[in-house]
């Protein structure tokens, strides 16, 4: 099996591919390209009409979005433990999923993912009422969950795997969150595979300069 992902400081949408694979314990080769590049272009071509990452190649499956790498691997390798097994608590897990997935754009413009910077940004309001939206979400699973596993819907599912950059994000730009949500943001960050993933995510030197987003925090009076 073959994950090609973008850098790792950078690409939020690989990193969770990458920790679907690594948090169920899933062996695969890594191919990591340099964001925005030529030679990226060039490699995806060959795999993905998309070309964006990431892509895993599978013997002769690819599949080359995030969300649809998730639910390949919990069904071809997980036995669909990667969702909750309630089917209530399962359906709400796949629409934040979703949610995320599909949303939070006005985030996502202002905050790209950049786990080795701590800056400061001028938030829209669009940008401020998605990370209050955020901090629903999880303020709400936590006063379920918080002392029974402490994951969104108790064990690690993927709704975990689709918020995990969310949470490098808001610690990147010292966003401010409730008291559970903020439990659940040292969950994420205190996990095995999240620590691996910022290790080698701190040890990249490229520049990508379109995610090199505000003000470092040290240069601020």
């Amino acid at each position: 099996m073959q994950l090609i992902i973008g850098n790792k400081n950078y690409s939020s949408w690989s990193f969770r591919g990458w920790l679907m694979l690594v948090q169920n314990g899933i062996p695969f080769n890594e191919n990591k390209l340099t964001l925005f590049t030529d030679s990226f272009y060039r490699t995806l071509e060959v795999y993905s009409p998309a070309a964006k990452v990431p892509v895993l190649i599978d013997g002769d499956v690819t599949v080359w979005d995030s969300l649809a790498i998730c639910e390949y691997i919990n069904e071809t390798y997980c036995q669909g433990r990667a969702w909750p097994q309630d089917n209530i608590e399962r359906a709400k897990a796949r629409a934040i999923s979703c949610e995320m997935h599909s949303g939070f754009t006005a985030l996502r413009n202002e905050m790209p993912m950049n786990c080795r910077a701590r800056r400061h940004v001028e938030l829209s309001e669009a940008a401020q009422n998605d990370i209050a939206r955020i901090d629903q979400i999880w303020r709400d699973q936590m006063l379920k969950y918080s002392d029974n596993g402490g994951w969104l819907f108790g064990e690690w599912s993927i709704a975990d795997c689709m918020f995990a950059p969310v949470v490098l994000r808001f610690k990147t730009y010292g966003i401010e969150v409730s008291e559970l949500s903020k439990r659940y943001m040292d969950k994420v960050l205190q996990s095995a595979a999240v620590k691996a993933w910022l290790k080698e995510a701190l040890q990249e030197t490229d520049i990508v300069p379109e995610d090199e987003a505000g003000t470092d925090v040290a240069q601020r009076v």
